[in-house]
């Protein structure tokens, strides 16, 4: 599987994480780092799972 730099950014009440190098709208969300982490993983995943690894 292609491997995708993801940033995580902290708000004043959450995290948002999103990947670069992908095309279309990925994010993920969450109260703590690593649960947007992990949002943001299965967005890729279900992504992926959709328009394919080229998209």
């Amino acid at each position: 599987m292609k491997q995708f730099k993801i940033v995580v950014e902290k708000h004043p009440d959450t995290y948002v994480a999103y990947p670069l190098g992908l095309k279309g709208v990925v994010v993920g969300q969450g109260n703590t780092y690593e649960a947007a982490l992990a949002d943001v993983k299965s967005a890729i995943k279900f992504h992926i799972e959709t328009f394919g690894p080229e998209y």
